[in-house]
């Protein structure tokens, strides 16, 4: 399951590479690298995934350099204990800025929401609506995740949005990939929270993934979403961490 969880965040980013102007995957041995000019004052996007610590250090100026030329803040998601990577990116001045959890569950026993649970809501939203439903979500006070997301491939991209009183404020996106639906970009606003919106909506997403054949559902959790997802059957797997590079101002 671990192994599904790092295969989703490979493909979720090259993805996110392709998903707005100027947004390029940058792949030397063993490392990916995506680099999103049109958003970069957040770290998230602009991240890092790396197979073994020798090859981060071989590509590190590399994707530095590239970051540097946007002027991006960005990320290197580390692998629990991996000290020698963390000591690498600490030398070079990067701050450990989060440690979410990676979590995993399959969909062999998933029960879909009961009827009216969730009264209006869609698995054919668009994705034009993602971004903007998590830029009021954060409350950055930007359009930054809108930006990465403007024109975001929607192939084996399932996007679902629940809605109140005609408008979205709540929302999510199954990527399938080699049998695995990975859940991204889940959001809701801050005036439509504490109604179980994101549970419910996404507990339909995983019934569906059930339904198209998908074996395993992946994802990657913040501490308030952890809750959530336990909630919903899924298990940690694995803490990650998030060191985060900040360019001078």
């Amino acid at each position: 399951m671990r192994e599904r969880v790092h295969a989703a965040m490979w493909h979720g980013w090259r993805l996110l590479g392709q998903a707005s102007d100027g947004a390029r995957a940058l792949e030397p041995p063993g490392v990916l690298a995506v680099v999103v000019p049109a958003c970069p004052e957040r770290a998230v996007v602009n991240s890092v995934l790396y197979r073994d610590p020798g090859a981060l250090a071989e590509a590190y100026e590399e994707i530095a350099e590239a970051y540097a030329e946007v002027g991006a803040n960005w990320t290197v998601w580390v692998h629990e204990g991996d000290r020698e990577a963390a000591t690498l990116l600490e030398r070079k001045g990067h701050v450990l800025d989060a440690q979410p959890e990676a979590m995993g569950r399959e969909l062999h026993d998933v029960e879909r929401p009961p009827d009216g649970a969730l009264r209006d809501w869609t698995a054919d939203a668009r994705m034009a609506d993602i971004g903007p439903i998590n830029d009021r979500s954060y409350t950055y006070g930007t359009d930054s995740f809108a930006r990465a997301l403007a024109h975001y491939p929607e192939e084996d991209v399932t996007a679902y949005t629940a809605s109140e009183d005609g408008q979205p404020v709540a929302c999510l996106i199954m990527v399938d990939h080699e049998r695995n639906a990975d859940v991204e970009w889940v959001a809701v606003v801050p005036e439509a929270r504490g109604r179980g919106l994101s549970g419910k909506l996404l507990g339909h997403a995983l019934a569906d993934a059930a339904e198209r054949g998908i074996e395993t559902s992946t994802l990657v959790a913040t501490q308030l979403g952890r809750p959530v997802y336990e909630r919903l059957g899924f298990r940690p797997l694995e803490t990650l961490q998030m060191w985060e590079m900040r360019p001078p101002t």
